[in-house]
């Protein structure tokens, strides 16, 4: 049976599952919100490309047990 994560530990979850992808610290989440039985969170983090700064958003998919479930990023 499927435990209920707060929307406290998803963020924490997606915020370091970004943080290992984009190797940066800096993180910034814009919303969550539970969609059916995931949760999605979605937000920005900067890249850099060949030396110049960009902005990335992304969005996480995280199920009810705290497991990703996919991801997509783009540039902003």
């Amino acid at each position: 049976m499927a435990k209920d994560i707060s929307k406290e530990n998803v963020a924490q979850i997606a915020v370091a599952y970004m943080k290992k992808m984009k190797n940066t610290e800096k993180i910034e989440v814009a919303m969550i919100e539970q969609v059916h039985e995931n949760w999605v969170v979605r937000g920005t983090c900067p890249i850099d490309m060949e030396g110049h700064p960009w902005a990335e958003k992304f969005e996480v998919v995280i199920d009810t047990n705290g497991k990703i479930k996919g991801t997509h990023s783009s540039l902003l």
